[in-house]
């Protein structure tokens, strides 16, 4: 195939894009600005560098997150089977070494003959087929241009990243392994148990800490699933005993009861020598971080391999300025990824691959590739690109936007396990139906 497809943006998406247009023989020229232009939240050049949390959510095949590791399987994606190889346990969630996965990836892009790697910015609409996978941290020049194509407002919201810590740097007398509920992976998480004056004297400090920007990150500004700790505690006292720091099936062997809270850790890598703050994005000052993430039992004397930031993220209104496919219409572009507002990392590699089958349906007069509504993708896909969707925000895959069922179970589990049934047998029988755009694919 003669036709060389630019993509835009190496990260989860554009690299996903650039392996599956490669798999199917067309030529692909991927930039990627860094490490020419740095972002201000990645830390090196690699591609599909994991910003914010190490997770990728639950693996449990009657949830939404598992669904979609599944279609993502049965369509071949290639950023899953790496971030299997690299997993660190992570309970019912697949998390990942970063920096293992980030040098996969970037190795596989790179080795592969039909893929060039450009380390430049680029601040317009390339000419030509091309997909703008530039990600939440677009350039603003890019972004510019992006806004002018589609016609709509800018828009953004923000984001913000947990903290990491030392290993060696934790209090194990008083940090202890278990998950909560003593499920799957009983011994994935670390946990740093809080009693009640602990747990209110953290509090004070956390509500009266000084953030590094005070007035523009306000609570209208802010994504919920991605809201800084501190903001999360404005909204109500008991609101993170309740949400991060939430006890509930966890025992302190220290007393043989419940804590009043907890806060969580999370290993970062394969050797269990970093572990991230779960759920304890923040907007803190770096001093503040210190200060009062010392307080958490346990961590006293944690050592912060990296301190939690916040960004500004920004995507456009999709439904409203977008095709069916996340194409601009009347041009040869295409987005993928956060940009489009699809918010979450497997959510990104999925759009990715996503955009690599519509560019490649252009390139070979091919029918697009119109997945079922009744899945996890389908659905997120058909959510996003609705023009009946009002005040559009960023969505994760989630039982809400799915189709419901004719006739659903009335316990919610066996509602979610038939909704996921369903989902599954319907882009089985898809993927079976289009050997046009999945060539060799194995169940």
């Amino acid at each position: 195939m003669g036709q060389v497809v630019t993509v835009v943006g190496g990260g989860l998406a554009g690299s996903e894009c650039a392996l599956q247009l490669a798999r199917r023989g067309v030529r692909v020229r991927l930039f990627e600005q860094r490490p020419t232009r740095p972002s201000p939240a990645h830390h090196g050049p690699g591609l599909a560098e994991l910003v914010c949390s190490n997770s990728l959510k639950s693996t449990k095949p009657d949830s939404a997150a598992g669904l979609l590791k599944w279609e993502l399987e049965r369509m071949g994606c290639e950023l899953l089977a790496v971030a299997r190889a690299c997993a660190v346990p992570a309970g019912g969630a697949l998390a990942v070494d970063r920096e293992r996965f980030s040098a996969a990836v970037t190795e596989r892009v790179e080795s592969s003959p039909l893929i060039e790697v450009v380390r430049e910015e680029v601040t317009s609409l390339p000419e030509g087929p091309c997909v703008i996978a530039a990600g939440p941290l677009c350039s603003d020049a890019l972004f510019s241009a992006l806004a002018e194509a589609v016609g709509g407002d800018r828009m953004s919201f923000f984001d913000a990243a947990a903290p990491i810590v030392d290993a060696d740097s934790l209090d194990r007398s008083v940090v202890f392994e278990q998950s909560r509920y003593g499920g799957e992976g009983a011994g994935d998480y670390l946990n740093c148990p809080l009693g009640r004056e602990e747990y209110d004297a953290f509090m004070d400090a956390l509500l009266t800490a000084e953030r590094v920007i005070a007035r523009e990150f306000e609570q209208a500004d802010l994504f919920c699933a991605c809201q800084p700790v501190e903001e999360v505690g404005r909204t109500g006292r008991d609101s993170l005993r309740f949400g991060a720091m939430k006890p509930v099936g966890l025992t302190d062997p220290r007393t043989g009861r419940r804590p009043w809270a907890a806060v969580q850790l999370r290993a970062e890598n394969a050797a269990r020598t970093a572990y991230n703050l779960v759920g304890f994005q923040t907007n803190l000052t770096w001093p503040e971080q210190r200060r009062v993430f010392r307080m958490i039992p346990g961590l006293e004397g944690a050592e912060f391999l990296r301190y939690g930031v916040m960004h500004r993220n920004s995507f456009v209104d999709a439904p409203h300025t977008l095709d069916g496919t996340f194409k601009i219409p009347g041009t040869a572009a295409r987005l993928a990824g956060q940009i489009t507002g699809t918010e979450g990392y497997v959510e990104a590699i999925a759009s990715g691959l996503l955009a690599a089958l519509n560019t490649y349906a252009d390139l070979e007069g091919l029918e697009p590739a119109g997945l079922p509504a009744t899945g996890s993708l389908g659905s997120l896909v058909a959510y996003a690109t609705d023009p009946a969707t009002v005040d559009y925000q960023p969505m994760h895959v989630n039982f809400g936007v799915f189709p419901p069922l004719a006739d659903p179970p009335r316990n919610k589990a066996e509602r979610r396990a038939a909704l996921a049934l369903r989902g599954r047998a319907d882009l089985d029988a898809y993927v079976a139906s289009r050997p046009d755009l999945f060539p060799g694919e194995e169940r």
